[in-house]
């Protein structure tokens, strides 16, 4: 006779209790009752537990029993099968989206400076962890992930959401590599495909027939000598504003005339040697009596032991009134342009600039740092500054060999 819910709730019987097809409940003499099916797999008598009454109820086993006839049915056994679910889920728990993330990023920490490893971690702790990350990766597929970078191009941030989407697809490629799911369903997302087309806006920069101008109000210019001498050491050397912000005297060999920026301080984690002119040398020397027994040459006025900040030269410049018109790293691309028109060797300028050579094999076989021929461009680049002074041009030269 089938077990019924009435006889269920008032079952005390220890032993078997039978419902048909291999099913029944066990009740044991501490009082527990547990569901178990009985079945046969390859000649072997098995059996499966099918769960703790009344949580599970009687239906929900019967239900539970079918499923595992089903597999029978198909050659299965439904032993085996659980216990490979359970590993399948134990798997799926231990490779969600940010688990896999984290170890990815954790990976790449090696490689990236410390800003680079925040911004990417805060980038996907605000816009993929929240709705993707606890979900198993196996289970995302790319139809989920092209949602989430368009629900940030939404809002405005397209180049935050290319770089989300760069660094999920980073992500799949090294849980395949590590064996963390089989397959990479994300290789076919393409931004250009997904995003609408970014608009590049270059910063603003002076042109060379503003300089005149620009060195007038620079002379009559009464904020603090730090940021002073900071944005004339910027137009001589032609670096990043950080890297003059960040300048140590360690780092200069006057009379050399070098500035040897290490590695770690530069964008592309590669050692640059600047060329001074002897106009540079001379914005050096003016700082010496303000910083010489400090680490950092352009330390902050109001914190001695920080450098300048970020926004310091770009305040000067607004306050000059060229708010909108003229930024610090602006003065590259004006170094960058006056010397491509006067002649000088394309080379020899992108490598005064720490631009690495796109071209892999030609990289290769061209790593000359060019320092004889930039030492000749810099102090070129001095003197054609002071001309621009007083509205002078000087004449344009030969391009280099």
């Amino acid at each position: 006779m089938k077990l019924t819910d009435a006889k269920l709730r008032n079952l005390n019987t220890t032993g078997k209790h039978a419902d048909g097809r291999g099913l029944y409940l066990e009740v044991t003499a501490a009082g527990g009752r547990y569901w178990r099916q009985k079945y046969r797999f390859a000649g072997k008598e098995k059996r499966l537990a099918l769960g703790v009454y009344p949580d599970v109820s009687l239906k929900d086993a019967r239900d539970k029993c079918a499923i595992a006839k089903q597999a029978l049915d198909r050659g299965e056994d439904p032993g085996a099968l659980r216990k490979a679910a359970k590993v399948q889920a134990a798997h799926e728990s231990a490779n969600s989206l940010e688990i896999v993330t984290r170890d990815w990023l954790a990976h790449q920490s090696g490689r990236w400076d410390p800003v680079t490893l925040a911004r990417a971690t805060a980038s996907l702790e605000a816009d993929i962890f929240p709705t993707l990350g606890s979900l198993p990766m196996a289970s995302i597929t790319a139809r989920d992930v092209m949602n989430a970078v368009k629900k940030i191009e939404k809002r405005g941030s397209s180049e935050v959401a290319v770089r989300v989407l760069q660094r999920i697809k980073s992500t799949f490629r090294y849980a395949v590599t590590h064996g963390r799911i089989d397959h990479n369903p994300m290789l076919d997302l393409v931004p250009s495909e997904i995003l609408k087309p970014r608009r590049v806006q270059h910063r603003p920069a002076l042109a060379d027939r503003e300089l005149p101008t620009f060195f007038k109000k620079l002379a009559e210019y009464e904020g603090d000598p730090h940021t002073l001498h900071a944005l004339r050491l910027l137009m001589l050397t032609a670096v990043r504003p950080g890297e003059v912000r960040g300048a140590r005297w360690s780092e200069f060999d006057l009379d050399a005339a070098l500035w040897r920026i290490p590695a770690e301080r530069m964008k592309m984690r590669s050692e640059h040697l600047v060329p001074l002119s002897v106009q540079a040398i001379d914005v050096l020397k003016a700082m010496q009596p303000l910083s010489s027994d400090r680490d950092l040459v352009f330390p902050s006025p109001f914190y001695p032991s920080k450098s300048l900040s970020e926004n310091t030269i770009n305040s000067a410049l607004a306050r000059m009134g060229y708010k909108g018109t003229a930024t610090a790293h602006g003065f590259r691309s004006l170094f960058s342009t006056v010397a491509n028109e006067a002649g000088w060797s394309p080379d020899v300028i992108e490598r005064q600039l720490a631009h690495v050579e796109r071209n892999q094999v030609r990289a290769a076989y061209n790593r000359s740092t060019y320092l004889q021929d930039r030492e000749k461009l810099m102090q070129w680049w001095a003197d054609y500054l002071d001309g621009r002074k007083v509205g002078k041009v000087i004449a344009l030269r030969k391009r280099m060999n």
